[in-house]
């Protein structure tokens, strides 16, 4: 078995003389979870860390702890195995990933786990990183009925952009692609189960830069407000990785030394090196769009040297540099410039953030996919039954703790009688203006003898003004989304 950061997934260890699995960096060998005394250890760990006072835990590549062996105990390839291993790839190793994700006893596990750790307590969030989990394990692991996790990150909607399985042949975003992925993880929690949204993490390169524009100042702004407007108007809990909130970047390095990711400098070497599948030009382009470093520079907090990242004035620490080389764009980029800037990146992410607080239909409104052929315009419906009889209900609950919830679950609200609320977003994903979609359209049509009012807009990545006549002209300026009531 070949590990996903390049090089044998075994290590021999001389000390024991054996060898250990690790399908990770050796620093990172795989737990025996079969082992009854080694999950023992595992919850006495986290229940120190819960005694102490933490809110939870985010469990790397949770999704792995069960591997599938035969009968005897014995993993496939292992001498006498009943199951088969996988062929070997381009370079020299087969892949453990089949059988060590969505093993047959995860479910268990985590219940275990669940049982062990968390029975009791009250407060807390689990979620967890989930490669090899699908659309429809999701909806059952984070059933609260199943007692297993509260929340999952898949996949599948970043690696829309990946050519032959890999990362290492990056293409270009076809937006059907990414809708298909969205939509089979909405619709599978749209009676039980919950979503965790994100495009950025510390294992991503910059979705700015990956999807959206940075062909000028102008554009770089607007199309970081429209991939967030995309995200946190889905249904389910957005997650916003450091930088993202300011619209960093991609580091666009260069040159292979400016790198530290042991996946980089590894997969540089097995592919270029000793495997020969990929040339130094490729994988160097290919490292730039989709390299783990991209999203590990430096935060930007301000336009002073290491954009405010280190003290760089003081005596003994004049030699001192980041472990990473800062961003170079950081003058330009950064917290301090868009804190008191009301039309700023970061202003556009507060707005988002209030509207899940605040209106019902976002936290906890179905979600239903418009257009889907479109491969310019990303549109689709929220939409929240309301009722009037009792008072307000915390949205924060409805859209966290209470995740089970149907989405057709009424939410009380404050108007003065029964009704509907249903939302149209639309979010234009290009440079160039494009006419707003027929089903978009027909929707509009609908409302269009009372009017749309500036009220209704809910939220928009220009003004409310440039969204109205947008609507009216039935255009989308480049990246313009638009979230606008229809009821």
């Amino acid at each position: 078995w070949g590990s996903y950061f390049g090089g044998s997934a075994w290590t021999y260890d001389s000390k024991r003389g054996e060898y250990y699995f690790h399908q990770y960096s050796p620093k990172q060998p795989d737990l025996n979870w079969e082992n009854p005394a080694v999950r023992a250890a595992v919850y006495k760990m986290m229940n120190w860390w819960m005694d102490r006072g933490i809110d939870g835990f985010r469990m790397d590549v949770i999704t792995q702890i069960s591997k599938r062996v035969d009968s005897e105990g014995r993993l496939p390839g292992e001498y006498g195995s009943q199951i088969e291993d996988a062929p070997a790839g381009d370079d020299g190793y087969s892949s453990p990933y089949f059988f060590c994700s969505d093993g047959p006893r995860l479910d268990e596990f985590l219940r275990e786990m669940r049982e062990a750790v968390f029975k009791g307590r009250e407060g807390f969030l689990t979620v967890g990183e989930a490669p090899g989990i699908s659309a429809h394990r999701n909806t059952y692991i984070t059933n609260p009925a199943n007692g297993e996790l509260d929340m999952l990150f898949l996949f599948d909607q970043v690696n829309v952009d990946c050519a032959n399985g890999t990362k290492w042949n990056p293409i270009p975003l076809k937006l059907t692609a990414l809708k298909r992925a969205m939509a089979d993880q909405q619709q599978a929690v749209s009676e039980a189960g919950w979503a965790s949204l994100f495009f950025n993490n510390h294992d991503q390169p910059r979705a700015l830069s990956r999807w959206g524009s940075e062909a000028s100042d102008e554009m770089r702004v607007l199309s970081a407000k429209a991939i967030a407007m995309l995200l946190h108007m889905h249904r389910g809990t957005p997650y916003v990785y450091q930088g993202e909130e300011i619209g960093m970047t991609n580091a666009h390095f260069t040159r292979l030394e400016q790198y530290r990711d042991l996946e980089a400098l590894n997969m540089f070497k097995q592919r270029v090196e000793e495997a020969h599948i990929q040339s130094a030009e490729s994988m160097m382009d290919a490292l730039a769009k989709r390299g783990r470093d991209n999203s590990r520079t430096p935060m930007q907090w301000n336009a002073s040297k290491y954009a405010g990242f280190m003290p760089f004035n003081v005596p003994s620490q004049n030699n001192a540099q980041p472990w990473i080389s800062v961003n170079p764009n950081y003058v330009d980029i950064n917290a301090a410039e868009q804190m008191e800037d009301s039309d700023s990146v970061y202003s556009f992410y507060k707005r988002l953030i209030e509207l899940r607080h605040s209106q019902p239909v976002v936290s906890a409104g179905s979600w239903n996919l418009i257009d889907a052929d479109d491969e310019c315009v990303y549109a689709f419906i929220r939409q929240v039954e309301q009722t009037c009889d009792n008072t307000k209900a915390d949205v924060a609950d409805v859209a966290g703790l209470e995740h089970g919830v149907s989405s057709s679950s009424a939410v009380a609200c404050d108007s003065p009688c029964a009704s509907v609320k249903k939302l149209l977003v639309m979010v234009n994903m290009t440079d160039s203006s494009v006419a707003i979609p027929a089903q978009s359209a027909e929707l509009l049509r609908n409302i269009a003898s009372s009017g749309v009012s500036y009220d209704d807009v809910m939220i928009s990545t220009y003004s409310a003004d440039h969204a109205l006549k947008s609507l009216k002209n039935g255009t989308l300026a480049p990246w313009e989304g638009i979230a606008v009531s229809l009821q």
